[in-house]
């Protein structure tokens, strides 16, 4: 398969992509680094993006943002942070890329742990990481060519302990080994508009 990882050079991304090098043709892209350079938060550079490299069968990404801070001090520009972001920034990678899909092909998008179970300072993050999961889940109603969508949802993995673990008091850590069997399971298995959750 011709595979594009969006965030491929990060802690999360890293690893997913030196997995599918192994079988498949990988492309990275990112907004600093990889073989692309891609603003997600920018629709006219993800059709750029995706003019530019062609035809695909699965579209990983990994990367987005949203603002960590106290309620109370979050303002309205914050949320939009997450919002052009993580948010329709993987929404638009979904309605721009399924046209460059082969068919039968695979998109599977990056949410977390605050979806279900939020911490302290992560009202905007875990707003946007439930917004896409209804996304994905809805979205797939609507498809065609085969296409699959589907979001891979992890604890705080245990290669991102040293930056977030004090955020997550009693959580347990993943092994990024079980990390990536989620987005193994998206992209070479046949799952479909699921939230595949690794929570412990």
């Amino acid at each position: 398969m011709k595979v594009l990882i969006i965030g491929g050079k990060g802690t999360i991304g890293s690893k997913v992509s030196s997995y599918f090098s192994i079988k498949h043709e990988v492309l990275i892209a990112g907004r600093s680094s990889g073989d692309q350079l891609v603003d997600i938060s920018n629709s006219e550079s993800i059709e750029a993006l995706f003019k530019k490299i062609g035809a695909l069968d699965a579209i990983i990404c990994t990367a987005g943002e949203a603002k960590w801070a106290p309620f109370n001090d979050l303002s309205e520009d914050d949320y939009y942070i997450g919002i052009r972001s993580k948010l329709m920034g993987q929404v638009n990678l979904v309605r721009i890329g399924k046209k460059y899909l082969n068919p039968n092909g695979s998109i599977t998008l990056t949410t977390g742990i605050l979806a279900d179970d939020p911490v302290i300072m992560t009202t905007s993050a875990a707003m946007v990481n439930g917004a896409i999961h209804s996304f994905v889940k809805s979205v797939v109603l609507e498809l065609d060519k085969g296409i699959r969508v589907n979001a891979v949802s992890s604890g705080v993995v245990e290669d991102a302990l040293d930056k977030y673990g004090d955020y997550f008091p009693g959580h347990n850590p993943i092994p990024m080994d079980k990390m990536l069997r989620g987005y193994i399971r998206s992209v070479e298995g046949k799952a479909n508009g699921e939230i595949i959750r690794i929570y412990d």
